[in-house]
């Protein structure tokens, strides 16, 4: 008779224990023990000891089957892990970080990260073909909109696989969170107000119960034209402006519109690099939302912009429509006070669509909701990439089945209260997805296609960069540690399968924009895994946590404009703009909307952080450790240089970056 040692680890949360019975099996490659009930109960958190006796050795183990048993009352368990110490002294170590609510057995694999066609022994080739079988049943492709990628079947979030669904704790505290946003606005009166506001000081008035130091800061500057300039290198879309060498022949401004230092030309400007645009071309023609019954207004501006000895980024002429004409006139900083800001709220407004849909949610939530999804119908526990990349999907299912009702389903609050709401979301989003290139979604690529390498002031770029050359490291540390050469992965089967997949349901078979649609080289998967691992993590941090900084203040981030863009100048004045801008109630509920996106969770993971520990082998461990260390040298480094600037660069300081989409 032998005996092997159990340590049973669970999770910390109070709904991870459970009171029902446990009964587990091990399975080596010389046999298989009886099916043992655990002598302890697993109502603890932490870890529990126990033992399984069997008549002879198991040999090396190569999985452990785990099933519960309800007598009187049904509950789920969250095991993290299974330590075994076998009777030559061995220890294996299985990872288990998974809901068990069902009485079926559940198999899982030890932890060393084996790759298919390492895959020998009959027993875990079984194992691995049966797990990814469940798998493509719990994680079943929809299509929301043909134009969009694919997102997981789901009738509601209760209907998600349960790993992927919110703790207990971070449930309650988006209600809460929610919850208190809402009943501050009601107790106001805000919700039912449909008036307009009568004047910036009502506005401030009442909406300064929330505040934080950047709030405070764009209420203060949101009018000047050097905070507008500043907001396209580090606010909340930090990716659509681009150096400009040419003007598009649909914006004609012309020498004698701009001024510059010293008498130059505008031509000259543009030969030495100092002029870029921002062209909105994505919203033309969309049909505008109705807002409480009421027609709204939408353009697509196109902005140039100036970059002075000074380094200040200044807007120098503005056209709101694509069309050049008498109707469309191009607004200058010459013009009225007036003129000039309403020219300003109207590009504000546009940019308040292209964030939200095509920057936010589309380049970072549905594209991690494809990636995640695939990961999970293509690769085994065991499988090392899964081991790599399972981290990076935490939550992010369900946030975004609650953001497609929540937000942009038929009643969602977008839909209701954005001018671009309703039939304009899917129709822009669409074009937005056209545009999507592989190198505009790996920073290093996409601010070298934009012509912004030099750009000064530009801290997105600057800290985004520094992030992706350690995360880049890092990944193909670990990947070439399981990779040794491109042979290696082309006879991947299941790692070719998962870029297939991405390339079919996420990118949905767009040859002509660069995405791979197989992995040839190590060189190519570490590029591609690198731009997932950032796309879910640093990229999503850049433009969402700043959220309630910018868009906070409405005048700054209207979500919708009353009144049609003015075809004239000279007339505007501070009553048209208060007409222009949302109403009460809606200026409310989109405050209320960014206040809770814009929340830290309480269980927040930060980059670099892996409290689940799926890979068991030293060297890939290892190199967790030194990726977590080195970004934890950024950290002093970027909050120096914070100290000298005016308006601090947070959003990617890595200990405010979360691992995952989970806002």
């Amino acid at each position: 008779m032998v005996s092997y040692e159990l340590t049973i680890y669970t999770g910390k949360e109070a709904s991870a224990i459970t009171v029902n019975s446990i009964y587990i099996k091990l399975v080596g490659t010389k046999g298989e023990s009886d099916r043992k009930w655990l002598n302890i109960s697993p109502i603890f958190w932490g870890s529990g000891t126990c033992s399984v006796d069997c008549e002879c050795t198991l040999g090396q183990l190569i999985l452990i089957e785990v099933d519960k048993r309800t007598w009187f009352l049904s509950d789920a368990w969250f095991p993290e892990k299974v330590e075994i110490k076998t009777p030559e002294g061995d220890v294996y170590t299985f990872p288990i970080y998974c809901w068990i609510s069902d009485s079926e057995t559940h198999r899982f694999r030890e932890g060393k990260a084996l790759r298919i066609y390492e895959e020998e022994n009959p027993l875990g080739q079984y194992a691995r073909k049966q797990e990814l079988i469940q798998r493509r049943e719990e994680f079943r492709w929809d299509e929301y909109d043909s134009r969009l990628p694919y997102n997981i079947e789901a009738d509601g979030i209760y209907a998600l696989p349960p790993k992927d669904q919110f703790s207990w704790t971070k449930t309650i505290q988006f209600f809460i969170t929610g919850l208190y946003g809402k009943i501050g606005n009601i107790l106001k009166n805000l919700t039912e107000n449909r008036n307009n506001w009568k004047s910036l000081d009502e506005i401030h008035n009442v909406l300064s119960c929330r505040t934080s130091n950047l709030y405070d800061y764009v209420q203060q500057h949101w009018e000047e034209d050097n905070f507008f300039g500043y907001q396209y290198l580090n606010g909340l879309n930090p990716i659509l402006i681009r150096r400009c060498k040419t003007l598009p022949p649909n914006f004609p401004v012309t020498d004698d519109m701009v001024s510059f230092p010293e008498g130059s030309k505008l031509c000259n400007e543009l030969k030495n690099g100092n002029i870029y645009l921002c062209d909105y071309k994505n919203l033309e023609g969309l049909p505008a939302n109705t807002v409480l019954g009421k027609q709204q207004y939408l353009t697509a501006p196109l902005v140039l912009f100036h970059k002075r000895p000074d380094d200040k980024l200044m807007p120098i002429a503005i056209q709101l429509k694509q069309t050049a004409g008498e109707d469309n006139p191009i607004f200058l900083p010459t013009d009225s006070t007036h003129d000039w800001l309403t020219a300003k709220i109207f590009v504000r407004n546009a940019d308040f669509t292209e964030h939200q849909f095509n920057t936010h949610f589309l380049r970072t939530h549905l594209l991690a909701e494809a990636f995640a999804v695939s990961l999970q119908r293509n690769l085994p526990m065991v499988h090392p990439l899964y081991k790599l990349l399972i981290p990076h999907t935490r939550y992010t299912l369900e946030i975004n089945k609650l953001g497609r009702g929540g937000l942009i389903g038929p009643t969602g609050i977008i839909t209701l209260d954005a001018g671009s709401g309703g039939k304009a979301i899917t129709q822009f989003m669409g074009r937005s997805m056209s545009d999507i290139t592989y190198t505009s979604l790996c920073i290093p690529d996409d601010i070298k296609e934009r012509d912004m390498q030099d750009v000064p002031n530009y801290y997105y770029k600057d800290d985004g960069l520094k992030i992706w050359n350690i995360m880049y490291k890092f990944v193909q540390k670990v990947l070439e540690y399981y990779y040794k050469s491109d042979d290696d992965v082309l006879r991947d089967s299941e790692l070719q399968t998962y870029i297939g997949d991405i390339f079919k349901k996420g990118f949905l078979s767009h040859k002509k924009r660069g995405f791979p649609q197989s992995f040839t080289t190590v060189t190519e998967m570490v590029k591609f895994v690198t731009m997932v691992m950032f796309t879910c993590s640093c990229q999503h941090a850049a433009v969402n946590n700043g959220m309630f900084d910018y868009a906070g203040w409405m005048p700054n981030y209207p979500s919708t404009m009353q009144c049609p863009p003015p075809t004239e100048k000279g007339t505007t004045s501070e009553a048209t703009i208060l007409a222009t801008l949302p109403p009460v109630c809606i200026t409310a509920q989109i405050n209320n909307v960014v206040w809770l996106l814009s929340r830290p969770p309480s269980d927040f993971v930060a980059l670099g952080h892996y409290p689940e520990e799926q890979f068991t082998e030293e060297i890939p461990r290892l190199w967790q450790r030194k990726f977590k260390a080195e970004l934890e040298v950024l950290i002093p480094n970027f909050k120096i240089r914070n100290m000298d600037i005016k308006i601090p660069y947070t959003y990617l300081i890595p200990n405010s970056v979360e691992n995952s989409i989970t806002i």
